[in-house]
């Protein structure tokens, strides 16, 4: 098992259309690679986490690093894993300034955190604890 986990900015803000239809396909292709994960979106900025294969989860990053919606791809981590954080996962996906995310049960400040380079670049290892965070209350 391998894991993949990146930011971007989107070079246009995604409407909750937008993000509905990324989505959508990205769980379905993700599902036919055998590819799992989540997506995190707020304020025009996305935090991913990618797990399945390691050739297929290079090759699906490779894509997305082509994708012409968004700019400043950064890898924050990546590597081995013994198991999937996200096994049931195809594609989760929150848009962070829903205003029911505030709401979720053990809601914390850190969930404020800015999905930028900036945010996560002097210590990457948070972007996958907000990642396991959501996961664990949604």
């Amino acid at each position: 098992m391998f894991f993949l986990v990146y930011v971007s900015s989107a070079l246009k803000p995604f409407s909750k259309e937008d993000l509905v239809t990324l989505l959508e396909k990205s769980r379905e292709h993700n599902a036919t690679l055998g590819v799992s994960g989540m997506l995190l979106y707020k304020d025009g900025n996305f935090l991913q986490v990618l797990e399945g294969e390691e050739e297929q989860v290079k090759t699906l990053y490779a894509k997305i690093t082509k994708d012409p919606r968004h700019k400043g791809v950064l890898t924050l981590l990546q590597g081995p894993s013994t198991d999937r954080d996200f096994p049931d996962w195809s594609m989760g996906f929150r848009d962070l300034v829903s205003p029911e995310v505030s709401e979720i049960p053990g809601y914390s400040h850190f969930l404020e955190t800015p999905l930028t380079k900036a945010g996560f670049s002097s210590q990457p290892s948070r972007a996958k604890k907000l990642l396991l965070l959501f996961k664990k209350n949604m």
